[in-house]
């Protein structure tokens, strides 16, 4: 299991900007290197069979990139006194 703070790179998958010159609709583009990309899915899906990445910008050069999220939902416990008063 990874900590939270642990950055878990998406390998395989990459975000490039907008080729110059490109229509304001244009965001984009992903780019797969499918070996590599299904390796990484297959060793970080859910129970339920999702992966979900980020898409972060660096601090130093401001490239995209994606990383895998980690964030688990805490269970909530049966009985006792909710975390949360609603």
């Amino acid at each position: 299991m990874t900590s939270m703070s642990e950055t878990i790179f998406a390998d395989g998958i990459f975000f490039d900007k907008p080729r110059e010159g490109a229509p304001d609709f244009v965001k984009g583009r992903v780019s797969i290197k499918v070996e590599e990309a299904v390796k990484f899915l297959e060793t970080h899906k859910s129970e339920k069979g999702y992966v979900s990445l980020d898409l972060l910008k660096s601090k130093e050069g401001g490239k995209l990139y994606f990383k895998l999220n980690t964030y688990k939902k805490e269970e909530k416990s049966e009985g006792g006194t909710p975390d949360t008063p609603f």
